[in-house]
């Protein structure tokens, strides 16, 4: 489930690399994104996400096997919302991974506010006026039915790193903190952050806690760096 920002084709990083590892991936437009018809609009953008559940559900290809997760940006912020809402589909879950997902709505909005001179003296204010019901923070208590790995960017211009603290730290175990480095949901241009997912899906009900599953060396390189590569 891929972002605000383009469509499934702009998201391509994401998982582009994840069939030759044996995955299947089934990629969503929301409507009005892409080639999806309509506009879009919450709770309707709920709707699609179901209608990919129940394509899942009767498709031939998909019976028997495992079903994973991974939610980019507003992509992750929306599925979390929707299995809080839909308790049934969390024990279908080997596993829910999330990249870059914003905690807060309203929050991410007043960081981008403050970003800018010019709405930077209206930050609290203005954003009052974004929804934050549908927040991701206020529904991930209730995803007690499938383990989580969280991919957060020291770096990330758009959403903090608050946001994947606190959601880590509202999420109910198995759960696993991944910090990574580079710019927002950039996570899988890094050979290593593929590898450590794949690590993560072998087994993902024990791995949990803040862990550093790989490590990469500091952005930007250094001129004439001598880091070694990681292991």
């Amino acid at each position: 489930l891929h972002g605000n920002g383009g469509n499934l084709a702009w998201h391509l990083g994401g998982s582009w690399w994840l069939p030759e590892q044996g995955y299947q991936v089934l990629l969503v437009d929301y409507r009005g994104y892409g080639l999806s018809e309509g506009e879009p609009s919450l709770p309707a953008v709920y709707q699609d996400i179901d209608a990919a559940f129940k394509w899942i559900d009767s498709a031939p290809e998909t019976q028997g096997q495992p079903l994973i997760v991974l939610g980019q940006s507003l992509g992750g912020a929306l599925v979390v919302h929707y299995l809080a809402e839909h308790p049934e589909r969390q024990p279908q879950l080997k596993a829910l991974v999330l990249d870059g997902v914003p905690a807060s709505y309203r929050d991410v909005g007043q960081f981008a506010l403050s970003t800018s001179w010019l709405t930077w003296p209206f930050q609290v204010p203005l954003s009052w006026l974004v929804p934050d019901a549908d927040s991701a923070i206020n529904a991930m208590p209730r995803l007690t039915g499938v383990p989580k790995l969280l991919f957060h960017s020291l770096d990330d211009p758009i959403v903090p790193l608050s946001n994947g603290i606190r959601l880590y730290q509202a999420a109910p175990p198995p759960r696993v903190l991944q910090l990574t480095r580079g710019g927002h949901v950039q996570t899988f241009a890094d050979k290593t952050w593929q590898t450590v997912m794949l690590r993560y899906l072998d087994d993902p009900q024990h791995f949990n806690g803040l862990r550093r599953l790989g490590e990469i060396p500091n952005y930007p390189a250094a001129p004439n760096s001598n880091a070694e590569n990681p292991q």
